[in-house]
């Protein structure tokens, strides 16, 4: 099978050389999404809550550009500066989804680019 590269204007634009997401079949491999403003292109959010609803706001513009949905995604690793900030990660990450919700595995990590809080990738299969 063939790679396919996905871009869309409505979220923001790789900061190397990677793609904002890579298709395969029906399955979309989506990169690490930082809390960019696709608009700015910088970091948006003072605090977890805001930057994770930007980090799902990107992934959400990826998906829909390429006629999936969010319940599209089967499954998701998210790396939080500090795990502290899990419950407030949650709260916000919750109601992008529901049942059956993606599989997931979420680290703690140093550092992220741009200082971030948070960083996201996915997996999608998109029919």
């Amino acid at each position: 099978m063939s790679k396919q590269e996905l871009y869309t204007e409505k979220a923001p634009k790789p900061i190397g050389p990677y793609s904002q997401a890579v298709k395969v079949g029906n399955f979309i491999f989506g990169s690490g999404q930082i809390p960019i403003d696709p608009e700015t292109g910088k970091i948006i959010g003072e605090d977890v809550k805001e930057q994770t609803r930007r980090v799902m706001e990107n992934i959400k513009a990826i998906l829909e550009s390429n006629g999936c949905t969010m319940d599209s995604i089967v499954s998701v690793t998210v790396f939080l500066k500090d795990l502290s900030l899990f419950e407030e990660f949650n709260e916000v990450y919750g109601k992008y989804f529901k049942e059956p919700f993606p599989a997931r595995s979420t680290v703690e990590v140093s550092k992220l680019p741009k200082d971030a809080l948070i960083e996201i990738n996915f997996i999608a299969c998109c029919d």
